[in-house]
């Protein structure tokens, strides 16, 4: 159990380093003139995209896991309890980190905001 947690918050620590990646180069981008530096323009997802496709991903995942439960239920224990067990923890575990995403941002506004100007 401590080796799937392992990959999943390794997965989860690689997605917010994306996500700092792509949110840092979209900051670059605004503070250089038009046209400065880009003969061809690169086709970047944007942060709020890339938030946004996250947030379906969770989505999916408790879904399928609310389906996996209720087929579990419906069926009388026929589907295998340890596919029902491992999508809620996926489920759990992308809840959790989707948490913590937002409780950084949060937390980095509210710094932003209280910098003297």
């Amino acid at each position: 159990m401590e080796v799937s947690h392992q990959a999943s918050i390794d997965q989860v620590l690689a997605q917010m380093r994306q996500l700092r990646q792509a949110a840092g180069m979209d900051r670059k981008a605004e503070l250089l003139p038009p046209g400065f530096g880009a003969s061809q323009p690169v086709d970047r997802p944007g942060f709020g995209n890339v938030m946004k496709d996250a947030l379906t991903k969770v989505n999916e995942l408790q879904k399928t896991s609310d389906a996996m439960k209720t087929e579990y239920i419906r069926t009388d224990g026929a589907t295998d309890i340890t596919r029902v067990m491992v999508a809620s923890q996926k489920a759990s575990i992308a809840f959790q980190a989707t948490v913590q995403v937002r409780n950084k941002m949060v937390e980095a506004y509210k710094e932003i905001m209280n910098m003297p100007v």
